[in-house]
């Protein structure tokens, strides 16, 4: 059933949903009049954006290397910073983050966290009726009034006295909600989730002090961000509040953006209060940004930790440049969870250990899990570094050497293996089965991976096949290796989850979406453009 909301006469905005008598709560006239607001405004300017990321690529498909951008060395050189960053945001000393699900909601807003970061994006599958329901969990939480009943249980889950701060991760710029549509054209995801999010919610945090707070994933550029600072001024002007209200956080989880975080920060200057090492979108977008140097090849997923020259002077960079200009250097992902083996769980906690004594060490204000189970380890590494302080502001790497454009784009060393094809394999096969019966966050073999972990295990493998990678045993990646690679990893799945739990579930399908995004001649941008129409 389509629905016609007509806000002014010559501009319409169309409602593609059988479920509008559900949905009435989330999708209310003015609400969707800001929508319509927002796409009137800015889903052109956003075009232009995403089509300025196009040309930049094919600059650096024809051999040009990203660096740091001549034009805006002023905005590199002065002295300035960003507004002042909200109370309840100045100890972020541990964020969780997860999908949008009332039950995830309940524990990771009760979890021994500063923040939980609820998430639109990558480990969220946008079916319609679970954007509106991840849209109605939020806004219960901030109302205080969030419960959950197990069905099968009967387990009660309700909001504690103290729980964390919410911050809302809206859907990236590239992607799109196809439920609603303007002037015949699908609306931009992030324009939906930020204004449905900022609407439900601005009174009701502004009342108890705090404010809308939005993560902002996959920017590229300073146009992107001064493309959403304009949205956010325009948001504030229109509910009459003061301008730098709304505030952000903005991943920096793609290569192009590590060259331009100063000019980032200075394009939100109002309405930010840090950047975010999204380690694992950093590292597709290495390999989809360099998909055409063959000099630039990454090895086995597992070798690519935040030790290897190029990642770790990412995270130093991060740092210095934010806490020169006032903001937070938030650290990345711990994807690994608990084992209830008391000995591969104390492994596990070893590992989130270092791994966050890295980030804690150079100077990170923070840092993300990925469950409840490893707050107690990522505090105990983060709490005796800051002692007394909520954050490491006073840290600011000004007498490290200048990190060069070379060391950010240094190749990466490491093994190639046949193992680690077949884990890449056999991970993104059940990510993307997960993904297109509507489960965007799925733990596989330990991890918890969500859309950045598997668009690393498929493009890897598209980038062996392209520039005709040999493996460790000798063996030549090839589309007919993948394949048969492929078919006998499906069958190891199959022994793996159950013949039951494989035939019932949709691997075929995630099997031909796997081989379609490898062994095309060109890289998907992104898997979830692909999955995207298999869904609800």
């Amino acid at each position: 059933m389509n629905k016609l909301i007509t806000v002014q006469d010559h501009d319409s905005l169309v409602v593609n949903s059988a479920n509008l008598i559900d949905h009435q709560d989330i999708l209310t006239p003015l609400a969707l009049r800001f929508i319509e607001m927002l796409t009137m405004n800015f889903a052109e300017p956003l075009q232009q954006r995403l089509n300025a990321r196009v040309q930049k690529q094919a600059w650096i498909d024809q051999g040009m290397l990203p660096d740091f951008l001549p034009e805006t060395a002023h905005i590199r050189e002065q002295e300035w910073q960003v507004d002042e960053i909200p109370k309840d945001l100045l100890d972020r000393r541990v964020e969780i983050t997860g999908p949008v699900d009332r039950k995830m909601v309940i524990n990771a807003l009760n979890a021994n966290v500063k923040v939980f970061m609820a998430d639109f994006e990558d480990s969220f599958a946008p079916v319609w009726d679970e954007v509106i329901q991840g849209q109605r969990n939020l806004r219960d939480a901030n109302q205080g009034n969030i419960e959950f009943t197990h069905p099968e249980t009967g387990k009660q889950y309700q909001l504690s006295s103290d729980p964390a701060v919410l911050i809302c991760r809206v859907r990236g710029l590239h992607l799109v909600e196809k439920h609603l549509e303007y002037q015949g054209r699908a609306i931009p995801a992030a324009l939906c989730d930020f204004a449905l999010y900022f609407h439900h919610n601005y009174q009701v945090l502004l009342d108890k002090g705090s404010a809308p707070y939005f993560y902002l994933p996959k920017l590229q550029s300073h146009q992107e961000a001064k493309w959403w600072s304009d949205v956010f001024s325009f948001t504030e002007k229109e509910y009459g509040l003061p301008q730098g209200t709304i505030k952000a956080t903005v991943l920096i989880e793609t290569l192009p953006a590590v060259f331009e975080m100063d000019e980032i920060l200075f394009a939100l200057k109002e309405h930010i209060v840090g950047l975010n090492c999204g380690r694992w979108d950093y590292i597709f977008s290495y390999i989809k940004t360099f998909k055409n140097h063959p000099d630039r090849i990454l090895p086995d997923r597992q070798a690519v930790t935040m030790r290897q020259p190029f990642l770790n002077a990412y995270s130093r960079l991060l740092i210095r440049t934010c806490h020169r200009r006032g903001a937070f250097a938030m650290g990345g992902m711990a994807a690994l969870i608990p084992n209830k083996d008391p000995q591969k769980n104390t492994e596990i906690l070893q590992k989130i250990t270092e791994d966050k004594q890295i980030e804690a060490n150079n100077g990170h204000d923070g840092t993300w899990i990925a469950h409840p189970g490893l707050a107690t380890a990522a505090l105990n590494v983060f709490d005796p570094v800051l002692g007394a302080r909520t954050n490491q502001l006073n840290i600011n790497r000004l007498d490290d050497e200048d990190i060069t454009a070379d060391q950010l784009l240094a190749p990466c060393s490491g093994e190639r293996t046949e193992v680690g094809m077949r884990h890449n394999i056999r991970v993104a096969v059940q990510y993307l089965e997960a993904w297109i019966s509507g489960q965007g966050c799925v733990p596989i073999y330990g991890l918890m991976e969500d859309a950045a972990t598997a668009e690393i295990s498929r493009a890897s493998i598209w980038q062996w096949i392209q520039h005709k990678q040999l493996l460790s045993n000798g063996k030549l990646v090839t589309p007919t290796l993948f394949e048969t690679f492929l078919a006998e990893e499906m069958q190891v799945l199959k022994h793996e989850l159950g013949e039951t739990r494989f035939e019932q579930g949709r691997f075929d399908e995630a099997a031909q979406l796997m081989t379609d995004l490898t062994i095309s001649t060109e890289l998907s941008e992104f898997l979830t453009l692909s999955c995207y129409e298999h869904l609800a």
